[in-house]
């Protein structure tokens, strides 16, 4: 393994994030942000919801920026390296095996999904206020849960990347991405499904509802969520087989 390599690759897509800056906070912060002032502050200003509803809402939103980012940042540069830049052939060329070329774009991605969690969690917090009940009450599951939604959002990225045309893109909005988000239980605990019988246990196949119901059980434990010891095991067997589609997607990509 040559780490030089690995970090100058690492170092190369930290140079263009900050270049592209300006468009990566608005891609990252504007939809979750209106999402909370929307449902947060409008919504229950109105009195359509009840005040708890913020403190129930704001995982939900954390979830969604870091999914979202952490896929974005991963499939859209592979999807264009591959496919019109053809920048990824500099890449192989690098002294390093092809499966960690695969694996930098993961580690960059988590970084980026981690941001987005890190900045999205102050902001909403002070957007909801008063009223919003949030606390990181254990630590250690906090970190994990953010480490997984992280790592599940770029092998996710990654995975899709290499996977999809470009005119296959809009596809991929609008037939995952979109169905994932509100079949995710963002909005909603899953414990609220509890009438709809048969859509309660279908949506168990999205790995978007244990992130969502792992930064609720991390954040505000005092609701309703799955059982957290369930959603760790979950949410690492996703980020597991995410991981090794993504790899074998990569190299046969890069192969041919």
């Amino acid at each position: 393994m040559n780490w030089k390599a690995f970090g100058a690759m690492l170092a190369r897509d930290a140079q263009v994030a900050r270049r592209n800056i300006i468009q990566i906070v608005f891609q990252t912060f504007l939809q979750p942000l209106l999402f909370v002032f929307i449902f947060g502050r409008v919504m229950v200003g109105s009195g359509y919801m009840r005040p708890e509803y913020k403190s129930l809402l704001l995982p939900g939103i954390i979830a969604i920026s870091m999914v979202f980012t952490g896929i974005w940042a991963v499939a859209m540069p592979l999807i264009a390296e591959f496919q019109w830049t053809r920048e990824i052939e500099d890449r192989l060329l690098a002294p390093i095996d092809i499966s960690w070329i695969a694996i930098e774009k993961v580690v960059a991605g988590m970084i980026q999904a981690l941001l987005a969690g890190l900045v999205v969690l102050p902001l909403g917090w002070l957007l909801l206020r008063p009223g919003v009940d949030i606390r990181i009450h254990a630590p250690l599951e906090f970190i994990a849960m953010m480490l997984l939604v992280a790592l599940f959002s770029a092998c996710g990225g990654l995975a899709l990347g290499c996977s999809m045309n470009q005119q296959h893109i809009g596809l991929m909005f609008s037939m995952i991405l979109t169905p994932m988000i509100f079949f995710g239980c963002t909005y909603y605990p899953w414990s609220a499904l509890g009438g709809f019988h048969i859509l309660k246990w279908a949506v168990l196949v999205n790995p978007l509802v244990y992130a969502s119901e792992g930064l609720r059980a991390a954040l505000v434990p005092q609701f309703s969520h799955l059982s957290t010891v369930a959603i760790l095991i979950v949410l690492s067997f996703f980020d597991i087989l995410l991981l090794l589609v993504g790899l074998r997607q990569f190299e046969n990509k890069a192969i041919s």
